[in-house]
């Protein structure tokens, strides 16, 4: 969707969605923030009232999980996450209004409120379910709590309802051998009175809104397949234990985090109003004339596109301008990867580059579209240094030294080529248009293409050779004037890009970049001593980077380590392997159904398997622990393929599992009743 701008001053609320209270910022999350923050910016730069709010998503079982796990409360947990959230968004120049918390009083009312005049409207209802439950932790488990065999194509270890191999999606009581992530116990079905919002309700009204505009093409095309199937209603309840706000008239209840996550725009924004005067009502009020635009990863795409406008919309508030969806990032063309030092979080980044080199790649790189960006980390090191050291500021340092020696630090009272200016300054309209409609790589093309005009003019004009010739000292001056005015024109249009920069532009420049005023060149102007704005990307900075986030990896490690005690922290985990690798171990139970001593040897007993019709011959080094005649009879664990090994006693053809440091504190593993030789351990 397009909005056209105006001669009239427009009044803006924008929200990006919540960043979950559990872990850090990391560069993917920032596709998300840098652009919206841009938008923003650029909507103030154009005398627009345009405010930005965001908070934290600080609801859910993970954040009780998480904090249970880390020995604090859960209010001390979001506490942390979103003093650590406030400070990397403000590193990163994002210019938030108010950042905020769900879990405040605000949000407490919204959510209460909204779910009460959704109830009276009947757009509530009610519904007993069978839900997982995990008998030990004693709790029902989210989908992404259990984990098991995929029911499609028999890929082990899926979490949740679909599966990461085969794509397939189903209901996870529909998981082979499933176990909970909390607990490890095999869950149960239990029944359960869930809360449903009745989405189906809104059908009409939400196809209404679709095809007005309101959503990229893309994500509209893709909604219609939901309509088509028939919307589903939306579990909006959980069940203690539960971290969260209790849903009114049902002790125990509570709401889940996807009803309250959305409200905390309307939270955050409550909380900015009341602590600066604002109206509140006169931007959510249904008829109201303001604007308003969510920023959305394409993942819950769905949720705020048609679970969110509904629930405003059935609770009498306005429904959003638009929403506007992203895609993903890549880093190097892949995934993000820890192992390879490209799953960077945001403070790992800040602590080697500068934030707006980033926010100015991804800017490069985004559209209005949902296709996925990738940080090429080579080409991100490339353009940064040929486009915005090599070409913008370069204008600057090429033409500041001459102003402030040569003349005193004062612009000439004329341009030599007024109509080169305003030929760029009439540029800033197709700049500006592709601003608004978030078409910023094409905006960035266009500032680039008048960056390189600058360059010509300067290039032709060579004020270093003319200010070793007699006479030419006012061309000199008026030469670099015209080139410093071009520089201006630049740094404002990427104002919203590279806030940082740009404020030291204007201490230099001695005024403030606005879009109004670039019509008017800087003429008889004194401006302050130039210094160095930016400086070159340096491969070993990016080396320095990803050497970190692979560092960051083990420290984390080794910190989760120094807390323990015990057998783990005297023999820690080994080095991590794939699932696959684990997946070729064939694990198999085995009744030993004979053992004797190994003549001449120490350590060794000689056990004969019984792994159900087949027979082996292992040698076990548990001497020290057992008796030959304690062990016969008795149902253990082996390795079934692994390698026959010829050793001097004879061949030994698998292996025994057994836990303990050694010596008589070694303890072969028994499987529970019910397990028979043969039997895959899984």
């Amino acid at each position: 969707m397009t909005q056209q701008q105006t001669n009239l001053e427009r009044s803006i609320l924008v929200t990006s969605a919540l960043p979950y209270a559990n872990g850090p910022i990391h560069l993917g999350h920032l596709v998300e923030y840098i652009q919206t923050d841009i938008w923003a910016r650029f909507q103030r730069l154009r005398g627009n009232t345009c405010y930005y709010v965001c908070a934290d998503d600080a609801h859910g079982t993970p954040i009780m999980l998480r904090a249970r796990q880390d020995g604090i409360t859960p209010e001390q947990l979001i506490a942390s996450v979103q003093k650590e959230h406030e400070a990397d968004f403000a590193d990163f120049h994002i210019g938030f209004d108010n950042y905020y918390t769900t879990h405040s009083e605000e949000n407490r009312h919204f959510a209460s409120s909204i779910y009460l005049k959704l109830r009276e409207d009947g757009h509530i209802r009610t519904e007993t379910i069978k839900q997982a439950y995990d008998p030990e932790a004693e709790m029902f488990l989210p989908d992404r709590f259990i984990k098991g065999t995929c029911p499609k194509c028999g890929a082990e270890d899926q979490y949740g309802d679909n599966c990461e191999v085969c794509g397939a999606t189903y209901d996870p009581t529909e998981l082979k051998n499933p176990v909970s992530v909390v607990s490890g116990a095999r869950p149960i079905e239990k029944d359960s009175e869930q809360y449903f919002f009745k989405l189906s309700d809104f059908s009409e009204m939400l196809q209404q809104w679709l095809k007005a505009g309101h959503v990229q093409s893309e994500v509209a095309n893709k909604l219609e397949e939901w309509f088509e199937e028939g919307l589903q209603d939306w579990d909006i309840s959980r069940n203690a234990p539960y971290w969260g706000f209790e849903i009114p008239d049902a002790p125990g209840k509570y709401f889940y985090v996807w009803l309250d996550a959305p409200i905390g725009y309307m939270a955050s924004f409550k909380n900015f109003c009341d602590k600066h005067g604002i109206n509140f009502v006169d931007y959510w009020v249904a008829d109201s004339n303001k604007e308003l635009y969510h920023f959305i990863g394409k993942d819950i795409a769905r949720f705020h596109t048609l679970f969110w406008p509904a629930v405003l919309d059935g609770s009498g508030y306005r429904k959003p301008t638009a929403v506007f969806c992203h895609g993903f990032l890549t880093v190097n063309g892949q995934k993000m990867s820890k192992s390879r030092g490209t799953f960077i979080k945001a403070r790992t980044y800040l602590d080697n580059l500068n934030p707006e080199y980033l926010r100015y790649y991804y800017t490069a790189k985004l559209s209005s579209g949902v296709d996925d960006i990738d940080l090429n980390l080579d080409d991100f090191m490339q353009r940064v240094n040929s486009d915005l050291v090599g070409k913008v500021v370069n204008i600057a340092s090429r033409c500041a030294g001459f102003i402030s020696k040569q003349f005193g630090g004062q612009l000439s009272a004329e341009l030599p080529e007024p109509g080169l200016y305003n030929e760029m300054v009439a540029a800033g309209e197709r700049i500006a248009e592709h601003y608004e409609n978030r078409e910023y790589n094409k905006a960035v093309r266009e500032i680039m293409a008048q960056a390189d005009k600058a360059n010509v003019y300067i290039d032709e004009n060579k004020p270093w050779v003319l200010i070793k010739q007699e006479g030419r000292e006012d061309d000199v001056q008026k030469i670099c004037t015209q080139g410093l005015n071009m520089f201006r024109l630049l740094m404002t249009w990427l104002k919203p890009i590279l806030p940082a920069t740009a404020e030291k532009s204007e201490a230099f420049l001695n005024t403030e970049f606005t879009w109004a005023s670039i019509g008017q060149p800087l003429l008889a102007h004194g401006i302050n001593k130039f210094k160095p704005l930016l400086t070159r990307v340096e491969k070993e900075q990016i080396e320095a980077m990803t050497h970190d986030s692979i560092e960051n990896v083990a420290v984390n490690t080794e910190a989760a380590e120094e807390t323990l005690s015990g057998p783990l922290a005297d023999d820690p985990i080994a080095e991590q392997i794939s699932f696959d690798d684990f997946a070729r171990v064939d694990l198999r139970i085995a009744k030993i159904v004979k053992a004797e001593h190994v003549e001449g040897a120490d350590k060794l007993l000689q056990l004969t398997l019984d792994i159900g019709g087949q027979s082996r011959n292992v040698f076990a080094g548990i001497k020290s622990a057992y008796k030959p005649e304690d062990l016969e009879g008795k149902l253990t664990v082996m390795v079934a393929n692994l390698a026959p090994r010829k050793m001097r006693f004879g061949l030994s053809e698998g292996m025994v599992l057994a836990a303990g440091p050694g010596g008589k504190d070694l303890f072969i593993l028994n499987p529970d009743d019910g397990a028979v030789p043969g039997m895959k351990v899984k």
